[in-house]
């Protein structure tokens, strides 16, 4: 029997272009990439050089503190290019894609969490606290499953989901925690499970960070590790364990108000947005912002040397605003313009209706002033205004009392939206949990 959550502090932002449940085959992209900054927690080494053949599963980049843990390569190919930046940093190895696709056999010399750690299937989970790959030695007192995305024009996840498999994945993650396995899924969705603990979660967002359902089904408290991943990673892992395949394959919603014609994908993780997004950007006089990821927490990408990032499984295209030129400016009483704040006569008509937003920020950075704007957006037993001053001021002993355990940056992006102070919230929690894992580790 399972139990049901509704979040009741959250916003749902209506942007114009969500897919439709129209999905196309990509079969011209030929380039894949691994991005090392999408994993944090560990310093990663390259394992191969440019010209290297490689097969799915083989390993890419290793963890320099413990090297069993990969980053994998999404299809066999040869290896293309070690795209490094300032001081050498590894930024992306790139994959040329080849038509015969194979598993890496030296995979089978690995079981259980070895197996995992090996295939670069457990990269792609996250440990709370401090929002990284997880710390190989530790066991987790509990582990989250998430089979939903509330983010703004997030696709339906459990569409293109073996249950079988997911099931056989629960099981296997069942086998590393001596506490509960638990499956958050969205009001209305049939996907249960008969070895995860099922959990119901309206669709308020952000009912589908795994930050808030932890905190609504079981907090973490201050010595306490939890392992999170997505359904599309537990079923990997039940693929992996039951058949002894690795597939990257995965669904991406190509969305927002520039996108052509919204619609879903069939791609791999990692492939290149310019053969990806080929023919999918509306022509318009302003320039357009492409964004791997949703637009509250995705990556800003270049088109034509950008890859999908993990671990999104969304495109969004919007305008960015460059050259808007309104009547009145921020005093206009635009009935197309979106607020929170009731400031534009819309809200008469509802808040529903889609709008075509674009990338201004539509004000200019200030102190934080403590107005309980946050609170009205975030599902937190926290006071999170207090929590971020203590963050800038790096006040570990304030941060640990106010909660910073049970956040992650991703927690704050409806804050941050909502802020008339227009602070870079993200950023700033990212730096206080990097920060509090340097001095208490």
């Amino acid at each position: 029997m399972s139990k049901s959550i509704q979040i009741k502090k959250g916003l749902n932002i209506p942007i114009a272009g969500a897919a439709d449940s129209r999905t196309t085959i990509d079969d011209s992209t030929r380039l894949f990439a691994v991005c090392p900054d999408d994993f944090p927690g560990y310093t990663w080494k390259a394992a191969v050089k440019p010209g290297d053949k490689v097969e799915i599963g083989s390993t890419l980049l290793f963890a320099k503190e413990a090297d069993i843990i990969s980053l994998s390569s999404p299809v066999s190919g040869t290896v293309k290019e070690i795209k490094r930046g300032e001081r050498r940093k590894i930024e992306y190895i790139s994959v040329e894609f080849s038509e015969n696709q194979s598993l890496d056999n030296q995979l089978k010399n690995f079981k259980g969490l070895d197996l995992i750690k090996k295939s670069g299937l457990f990269a792609m989970m996250r440990q709370r606290p401090f929002d990284i790959v997880p710390a190989s030695e530790v066991m987790p007192r509990d582990i989250f499953v998430t089979a939903f995305d509330s983010a703004p024009l997030a696709p339906v996840l459990t569409q293109s989901i073996d249950r079988n498999l997911l099931e056989e994945g629960l099981k296997v993650l069942k086998g590393f925690t001596k506490g509960s396995v638990y499956l958050s899924v969205a009001e209305g969705d049939s996907l249960s499970s008969n070895v995860a603990e099922t959990v119901v979660f309206n669709n308020l967002h952000p009912a589908g960070n795994v930050g808030v359902q932890i905190a609504n089904i079981k907090p973490v408290n201050k010595g306490e590790t939890v392992w999170t991943l997505s359904i599309k990673t537990a079923e990997r892992i039940g693929r992996l364990f039951t058949q002894n395949t690795l597939s990257f394959e995965t669904i991406v919603a190509i969305t927002g108000p520039d996108a052509k014609n919204p619609h879903l994908v069939k791609t791999r993780d990692g492939a290149s947005l310019a053969t990806l997004l080929k023919g999918e950007i509306k022509e318009t006089e302003e320039k357009v912002r492409v964004i791997s990821g949703n637009v509250l927490t995705g990556i800003k990408e270049n088109v034509q040397t950008g890859f999908l990032r993990f671990p999104y499984r969304q495109i969004t295209l919007i305008d960015e605003g460059d050259h808007a030129d309104e009547f009145m400016g921020w005093a206009s009483m635009n009935p197309k313009k979106f607020s929170v704040k009731r400031s534009f006569p819309a809200f008469l008509a509802g808040l529903s209706k889609p709008f075509n937003f674009d990338a201004r920020i539509k004000g200019g950075h200030r102190a934080m002033i403590l107005s309980g704007e946050y609170d009205k957006v975030f599902p937190f037993d926290i006071y999170p205004e207090y929590l971020l001053k203590a963050i800038y001021a790096k006040d570990i002993e304030k941060m640990e009392k106010l909660g910073i355990y049970e956040v992650a940056p991703e927690d704050f992006a409806l804050p941050e939206f909502v802020d008339t102070s227009k602070n870079e919230l993200q950023k700033a929690v990212r730096e206080g949990l990097d920060y509090l894992r340097k001095e208490t580790l």
